[in-house]
């Protein structure tokens, strides 16, 4: 009897030990990724097709199969409208003649995601509120006055609704009225979702260089530096022809205090916008998107860098205060777009690409404008804060194979992935180029 529970204990133990085996063979310790990966959906380009409960579940199950952790749901586009009942602001109950579905739209991705172990976040525009291409939002609405005032090269300084050429209706990020409305809309969509797993904030910066110069900006200055600016905005810059013909700034004065007030203003919000929503709820996740063109974006006011990095080191336009109003220290989930369709160093250095990115106002050039020397470079600049590396699938439909690369390198060398938008990939049927990227990438 004791012989035969002897032999019953060793087979237990053989066996044991055949399992952990035979489990070495098939998953080694690097292989299986615990990175978070991002899809984002947005607004207004996936309007018509996931105001349908049916769309909503096939394509979360999709992203899931694929190794997709999150679904970054669009609420507010850059109209300002939303995609949820509020209070404060305008439904968007239609969009280029699709009408939207009678059901809870944002509800119905959190009921639906959660289900599948997904985690939901609400994406918003904040300071955009108008669609200069279809004069729609609430700037064209009964608010002008929110409307950003750019200094242009061949009209002076005019409302943004002005300039066409430019599809967002940026506000200007210190109008009090503004800031108030948007930090409600923002507390009213966490304390009505309780069960949304985080935010993730878009468009939180300045239009550009070109923005903003109303008045409002120029008295707020002026009282940060504690000085009048005689010339205006010329002592701040100007524009002059460069190359190619083109406009390019030239700096003033008072440019480099200029850039550090812009920025200190966008973190300044950011932490107040932290607080607000973690008020209502302690628990959800404070996000932010940004591009990931770093040298120049001090142009749209906005230091996403560690506020244990200085950059004044390293860049032209930084002072040594400007470093102080670093914001990473302040995000959970950070997500930033390496745009770029160079994959490597070596194969960027080949080519020697300049960049001009949307934000920019001259091209750029250098080792951050490729996918592995910008997660490179965001590492140093970061310190110890995550950053998910977003891939653009529009740049990759000449050439779907580097759609794959891009999301491997993401993966391996970020700290996780943001796909923009699902769109993309639905249009052109991309999702064997993601399903080889996400393999690639060990998140699969």
């Amino acid at each position: 009897m004791k012989s035969s529970k002897i032999l019953i204990l060793l087979f237990f133990i053989g066996l044991v030990l055949f399992s952990g085996k035979a489990d070495s063979k098939i998953v080694k310790p690097s292989s299986v990724s615990h990175k978070q990966a991002l899809m984002w959906i947005d607004a207004e380009a996936n309007f018509a097709r996931f105001s349908h409960k049916d769309s909503i579940t096939y394509y979360l199950k999709k992203i899931k199969s694929l190794g997709f952790t999150h679904a970054i749901v669009d609420v507010r586009p850059i109209t300002g409208e939303v995609l949820f009942d509020s209070k404060y602001a305008p439904r968007m109950n239609e969009w280029k003649g699709a009408k939207r579905g009678n059901f809870d739209y944002l509800g119905e991705f959190i009921r639906q995601g959660h289900q599948m172990g997904l985690k939901i976040y609400a994406a918003l525009n904040v300071f955009c509120a108008g669609h200069n291409y279809f004069d729609r939002g609430l700037v064209y609405d009964g608010h002008p006055e929110w409307a950003s005032m750019v200094y242009t090269p061949d009209k002076g300084i005019i409302s943004i609704m002005d300039e066409k050429q430019k599809y967002g209706a940026m506000t200007n990020p210190i109008n009090e009225e503004y800031r108030t409305y948007i930090l409600n809309v923002l507390k009213e969509l966490v304390a009505k979702y309780p069960a949304l797993d985080g935010l993730m904030l878009d468009r939180v910066r300045y239009d550009g260089i070109s923005a903003d110069f109303s008045p409002l900006s120029r008295s707020k200055f002026e009282e940060y530096i504690g000085s009048k600016v005689e010339n205006y905005p010329e002592d701040i810059f100007k524009w002059v022809k460069g190359e190619n013909n083109k406009y390019v700034p030239q700096w003033g004065k008072y440019a480099l205090k200029w850039f550090e007030w812009r920025t200190k203003n966008i973190t300044e919000f950011m932490a107040l916008a932290r607080k607000e929503v973690k008020l209502v709820n302690p628990r959800i996740s404070f996000g932010t998107y940004t591009g990931a063109w770093y040298p120049s974006y001090y142009e749209v006011g906005v230091n996403f860098a560690s506020n244990k990095y200085d950059p004044s080191k390293d860049f032209n336009w930084a002072t040594p205060k400007y470093g102080s109003y670093g914001y990473a220290e302040l995000i959970d989930l950070y997500s930033t777009g390496n745009y770029y369709t160079d994959i490597t160093i070596d194969e960027y250095k080949k080519h020697n690409r300049t960049i001009w990115n949307e934000t920019d106002s001259q091209a750029q050039e250098g080792t951050w404008y490729c996918v592995e020397g910008s997660c490179q470079h965001l590492r140093k600049i970061l310190k110890n804060n995550k950053f998910m590396g977003g891939v653009l699938v529009d740049q990759f439909y000449d050439n779907p194979q580097k759609l794959s690369k891009s999301i491997a390198m993401n993966l391996l060398q970020s700290d996780g992935l943001m796909v923009f938008d699902i769109v993309h990939i639905i249009t052109k049927n991309l999702w064997k180029e993601v399903e080889e990227g996400m393999k690639e990438g060990g998140a699969l």
